[in-house]
């Protein structure tokens, strides 16, 4: 039999008050996110927040010409929707799914009505939407200034801090929408990793063989974004790096 996930595999949900989360469980919604699932478009209203347990969403800014560039990804360590506890209801990006699994989804208005209550769980949402906003900006700056390459270890990195294992089912395609990067570039990037023994890649499917190595030939924006989180959501498992 399948094991059903459970709302603790969520380190977010995992981390809150007692209360707050006794409060909250009869309102969560297992729900399953297939690989290319689009969560909200740009501008839609969000009337859910959603906290991914073995799924990973990007965040998406779509061109008007139709080009894409990743801002963002979530797993299991956070959510989709911060724009609804904050107050804004929705956000020019568009959530889709990068790593099919499950997550939980809650309505919107019973964590705003959460978070006016307790102060403890606003802060902890918070520090999470610092986090979120950390990665962002040094998504942007490596976006500009690092190799395609670099950007391929970083991104690889992160899906990995999301993931139990060391393998993730992706076609270069997708790849390279999310870096918003020609896919000419990704395979060549990816070749290199595969070369050094660092991945194996093999139809969409990516495995990391070595770890430790694929940090090493990452630029330092890995290591700000990772460094940043476990001081602010210090209830983040630590990950092997062996």
């Amino acid at each position: 039999m399948t094991r059903i996930p459970k709302p603790q595999q969520n380190h977010l949900l995992s981390a809150l008050p007692d209360d707050a989360r006794k409060r909250l469980q009869p309102h969560l919604e297992l729900v399953e996110f297939p690989l290319g699932k689009v969560l909200y478009e740009s501008g839609d209203a969000m009337r859910h927040v959603f906290f991914p347990i073995d799924a990973i969403v990007s965040l998406l800014y779509v061109m008007e010409n139709g080009a894409s560039a990743e801002i963002s990804v979530a797993g299991n360590e956070g959510m989709i929707g911060i724009a609804v506890f904050m107050g804004g209801e929705s956000t020019p990006s568009r959530a889709i799914v990068q790593s099919a699994g499950y997550a939980y989804r809650l309505p919107g208005q019973r964590l705003k009505d959460e978070c006016n209550r307790h102060g403890e769980m606003l802060q902890l949402m918070l520090r999470y939407t610092q986090a979120l906003i950390t990665q962002m900006a040094q998504t942007a700056v490596c976006n500009r200034h690092h190799s395609i390459d670099q950007q391929l270890c970083r991104w690889l990195l992160l899906s990995l801090d999301r993931l139990s294992g060391n393998s993730l089912n992706m076609t270069q395609e997708l790849i390279a929408n999310m870096l918003g990067v020609r896919r000419e570039g990704v395979t060549e990037a990816a070749g290199n990793l595969q070369r050094q023994g660092v991945i194996e890649y093999s139809r969409g499917h990516i495995r990391v063989l070595d770890r430790a190595r694929l940090e090493a030939l990452s630029c330092e924006c890995y290591a700000v974004v990772r460094k940043e989180t476990e001081r602010l959501l210090p209830y983040l498992p630590s990950q092997d790096t062996a």
